[in-house]
């Protein structure tokens, strides 16, 4: 009886999961952060350049983030957004300082590093105009933004040497390369910053593209590259998300989870004036992301503590839905 309750709750969950929208917080609370470092050649300056503007114009254009809430930074200090600056570690600190003091607790935060980067042996780097700065930076920097969910995007070359140091609960970890010791050259930015766009990638079919579905496909499309040119591959894209600082080029082992419920599209409550429903959108958004926990710690758990957990967690979901569907109802 009891399984049978729980594959009708299963049914109503995946139901849900198609029919709930956008990424996890307020449009307002959004921000993104798009760094271009030093491409040296100018072929890579070129390629370098057009990713970082078609990214930006579809943070801004596509995805409606607010044009002061994205932030570019790049060596020449012109981008699509008002909020343009070279790219620096200095302008790069100051950007974290004003996310600093305009992020809460319920903020979504994109970042994504293009550009060249390196390995001494015992610390990555990315490239930028002066200074360079390393993952243990980095790391510092996001530790001290207040946000729900974190985004943390880096396809430069040797990128791998960031994952284990950024690597945090709460944090999507996405790098180009599995290690410091990949230096060439990534092409793994091409197929990502497509696969977010591209309907091939929408791989259950709801019409978005989850960052999940955008790693698979991206690093499916980067591996392809290789073997149609006959080469080896000298790149091989890692994602964490359960703060393990172990990332995985297929999702498994408790990786893939939270970046499953993360989509850069305007949130369902965007259009919602109602702010009793939009504060039960982002109810339900969080009973959701909580699901999928929990469905990715199964295999770690007794049947029995699964079930009645994953019980719970359901029938508090439906509840809420019912809420929703009453109050939009109302005139």
């Amino acid at each position: 009886m009891r399984a049978r309750r729980l594959e009708q709750l299963m049914v109503i969950a995946s139901l849900l999961l198609l029919w709930r929208g956008g990424a996890l917080a307020e449009p307002d609370l959004r921000f993104a952060v798009i760094v271009r470092g030093l491409g040296g050649d100018p072929v890579f300056e070129r390629t370098f350049a057009s990713w970082t503007e078609r990214l930006c114009q579809l943070f801004i254009e596509r995805w409606r983030f607010r044009p002061e809430h994205v932030f570019v930074l790049t060596p020449e200090g012109r981008g699509c957004s008002p909020q343009a600056a070279r790219a620096t570690a200095e302008a790069l600190r100051r950007v974290f300082e004003r996310l600093r003091a305009e992020s809460t607790e319920e903020s979504f935060l994109f970042i994504i590093l293009i550009g060249h980067g390196s390995f001494d042996g015992q610390r990555g780097y990315f490239h930028l105009v002066g200074p360079d700065l390393s993952a243990e930076d980095f790391d510092a920097l996001l530790a001290s933004v207040r946000a729900r969910s974190v985004v943390f995007v880096n396809t430069a070359s040797a990128s791998g040497a960031f994952l284990p140091v950024v690597s945090r609960r709460g944090r999507i970890v996405i790098t180009a390369t599995r290690s410091g010791r990949e230096q060439q050259a990534p092409v793994f930015a091409r197929y990502f910053i497509e696969a977010l766009t591209d309907a091939r990638a929408d791989t259950n079919k709801d019409g978005r593209t989850s960052l999940a579905e955008a790693f698979a496909f991206a690093t499916r499309m980067t591996a392809e590259h290789y073997a149609q040119q006959g080469l080896l591959a000298t790149e091989h894209p890692l994602l964490d998300d359960d703060g393990d600082g172990v990332g995985h080029g297929e999702l498994s082992g408790g990786d893939g989870a939270l970046a499953r419920m993360v989509y850069l599209e305007a949130p369902a409550e965007v259009d919602e004036a109602d702010e009793e429903v939009r504060a039960l959108l982002r109810e339900r958004d969080a009973l959701l992301q909580k699901i999928e926990a929990l469905k990715a710690r199964k295999a770690e758990m007794r049947p029995e503590d699964y079930e009645r957990e994953l019980e719970r967690w359901l029938v508090e979901l439906a509840r809420i839905t019912e809420r929703i569907h009453a109050r939009r109802k109302k005139p």
